[in-house]
């Protein structure tokens, strides 16, 4: 039969096995492949059961949708699919997948590289799998097993037999791209773009309906897809001989990775039109100060502008004579100033350098505020995007409030260390993959890995906002595992393996800066800020002094100053969050965001909640951390920050 482009997938169990055939200009090649399918298949009628084998004519221009129609008349079970254009291999094959209904799916090139008797050992490995896991569950203890999902026809094993062989050059480049594309994107298997594949048909169904790559590409993106579920995906070794006019030359490989490259980054117009309308949002917040460089400066900044130009350029002049970066005595000649425990953002400063040289150090107070905080809104979308909704405008509006959230703002005008956060989304991402399923063995070393290095230049960014943002995944932690018991078990060891993994790599990175910081001259060891540096419960319902809505004299009496607005969401947010948690609080995320929302609110009351307009006073939790290493520095009205990208993912929820 003649079908369309529907890319619903199939939840029927109607036959046993699904064959799909991609075709493109197959017109003398197809018939015989059909035929050849055809009489395996009925050979063994109690092995394979009720089958339906699927041509896809991908656009053809030569007689192949006719070849494919006529076999289809000879055998019911044949159907064809037709695509109006050439769209490329990987979207005939989604196309033939998502129609499927086989409890087990095999693609097959047309040429049939591969002899379809070599279904047979795919099939045994699939089959033995199956049988034992349905043993296992008739066993009376407890034991899991995961089946192989997919079963790859490999060109590339020791037992492999190659009948008819490429060109040698062919063939050396073939291998170079293969070892490639693993290196980039799927390592641990040795034919990454064999056409010959026999998969779980539900599994199946779903990787494809996922997939996004219309060409060859396709092959690399299903199996990541498998592996980033933590379907087992194993390889045989089969026959297979070069076919003359075959259509995968050696630079379809390089196109592979470029496609691999393109959905890495997984770019698309509405990516770059919400990341031009944050820095159009940045510019616009500092359209001011970059009028006019010479003279402007920030009206809610106190003195903290001039110390940070004053940072950059010390740090610049330090960089350009080769000077230690951790230390200078151009302040308090001759004992100096410690650097490291000062905010300097080294991570940034000294990239920066060539900029402060040239342009002077207000250029770079300019840019690292407003690329900065560009920066961080699209590292925030970004991490929408990915872990908790695809709908674009929705995660886009999330990632707004997380960025340019009040609290945000205050600190824009002095505290840049707390508005340039763009390391925090990909820390936040990279743990959780450790979390993933599958999550194990050199996947786990690289993203503990990763993680380590991430952290090691947060550090060089800001180690209070990373403590910060530590706490808060600490409290989302705990509140998911509340939520969801089984997913606490599954994920609790990986990730304490890939956290000490990201450990190892971090401490010797950090540990001289560190000893510098703590023990180097001038050093100091907490900033002394009082007991009643927390907010009042009144903060949050308050808009900020500098909001649309706001009222500076009221927004001063509840901070303890202009740049220290750290809980001032105001009341129609906070009625709005509580309407989103009742409307989805059966989410085990709205549960644990919802938590990690009132943990951060209650900490950042400071160790005395005084409760308003009365004298009552209580003692709050911070004060079982107020005097504890590290935390004896942090002014606990701070850890209202958290509550930022929580309520930027109970936005971006309702809004999908």
């Amino acid at each position: 039969m003649s079908g369309s482009t529907d890319t619903t997938p199939r939840t029927g169990t109607g036959s046993d096995l699904t064959v799909v055939v991609p075709a493109y200009n197959e017109e003398h090649r197809l018939r015989p492949t059909l035929d050849a399918i055809c009489a395996h298949l009925r050979a063994d009628p109690e092995r394979w059961g009720d089958w339906e084998l699927i041509v896809v004519d991908d656009g053809s221009t030569d007689g192949t949708a006719e070849v494919a129609a006529q076999a289809a008349a000879d055998e019911p079970r044949v159907q064809v699919l037709t695509s109006e254009e050439n769209r490329g291999k990987g979207h005939a094959l989604r196309l033939g997948v998502l129609a499927s209904y086989g409890r087990r799916v095999l693609v097959t090139d047309a040429d049939l590289a591969t002899p379809i008797e070599e279904l047979d050992a795919l099939d045994d490995l699939l089959h033995d799998d199956e049988d034992e896991d349905e043993d296992e569950e008739d066993c009376d203890y407890e034991y899991e097993y995961e089946a192989t999902a997919a079963v790859i026809g490999s060109r590339a094993l020791p037992d492999s037999r190659v009948e008819v062989r490429q060109r040698p050059v062919r063939e050396w480049l073939g291998r170079l791209g293969n070892r490639l594309i693993r290196l980039v994107a799927v390592r641990g298997i040795h034919d990454t773009q064999c056409g010959f594949k026999l998969f779980d048909g539900d599994k199946a169904r779903a990787a494809f309906a996922a997939s996004r790559l219309d060409g060859w590409g396709i092959d690399v993106e299903i199996l990541r897809h498998f592996r980033r579920a933590g379907w087992p995906v194993a390889e045989v070794p089969v026959r297979w001989s070069h076919q003359s006019g075959s259509k995968v030359r050696p630079a379809d490989y390089g196109r592979v990775l470029l496609e691999l490259l393109r959905l890495r980054t997984r770019l698309r117009p509405a990516d770059l039109a919400v990341g031009v309308l944050f820095l159009l949002s940045s510019v616009l917040l500092y359209k001011g100060l970059w009028a006019d460089l010479d003279r402007a400066y920030l009206a809610d900044s106190m003195q903290d502008q001039n110390q940070w130009e004053w940072f950059f350029g010390v740090t610049a002049d330090n960089v350009a004579h080769l000077r230690n970066p951790l230390f200078t005595t151009y302040q308090g000649h001759p004992d100096g100033v410690n650097l490291m425990a000062n905010t300097v953002m080294l991570g940034l400063s000294v990239p920066l350098t060539p900029v402060t040289l040239l342009l002077g150090p207000t250029v770079t107070w300019a840019l690292v505020l407003t690329l900065g905080l560009t920066a961080t809104a699209v590292a925030w979308y970004w991490l929408f995007v990915r872990r908790v909704t695809r709908v674009r405008p929705a995660a886009a509006v999330g990632a707004a409030l997380a960025a340019f959230a009040p609290p945000m703002m205050s600190h824009g005008t002095a505290h840049p260390n707390f508005l340039v956060l763009f390391m925090i989304p990909v820390i936040i991402d990279r743990a959780l993959r450790l979390c993933e399923p599958g999550a194990g063995g050199r996947r786990l070393v690289r993203d503990g890995v990763l993680l380590g290095l991430f952290a090691t230049y947060q550090i060089f960014l800001g180690e209070e906002p990373l403590l910060l943002a530590a706490m808060g995944m600490l409290i989302f932690a705990l509140a998911y595992a509340l939520a969801r018991p089984d997913v606490a078990r599954a994920t609790w060891r990986p990730l304490l393996r890939g956290l000490g993994v990201a450990l190892a790599v971090c401490l010797p990175l950090v540990a001289f800066p560190l000893y510098w910081q703590f023990f180097g001259p001038q050093s100091y060891h907490s900033v002394l800020h009082g007991d009643n540096a927390g907010n009042s419960p009144l903060s949050f319902l308050e808009f900020s002094g500098r909001a649309l809505l706001g009222d500076e004299e009221r927004a001063d009496t509840l901070a303890m100053n202009r740049t220290e607005q750290n809980a001032f969401y105001g009341w129609p947010l906070t009625a709005l969050t509580f309407g989103i948690v009742v409307w989805l609080g059966r989410s085990a995320l709205v549960k644990a965001v919802t938590g990690t929302v009132l943990v951060a609110a209650l900490l950042s009351l400071g160790q005395k909640i005084r409760i308003p307009f009365t004298d009552v006073v209580l003692p709050g939790p911070w004060r079982a951390l107020a005097h504890q290493p590290l935390f004896e520095s942090v002014i606990e009205s701070r850890v209202a920050m958290i509550c930022a990208p929580a309520l930027g993912v109970l936005i971006a929820l309702a809004a999908a």
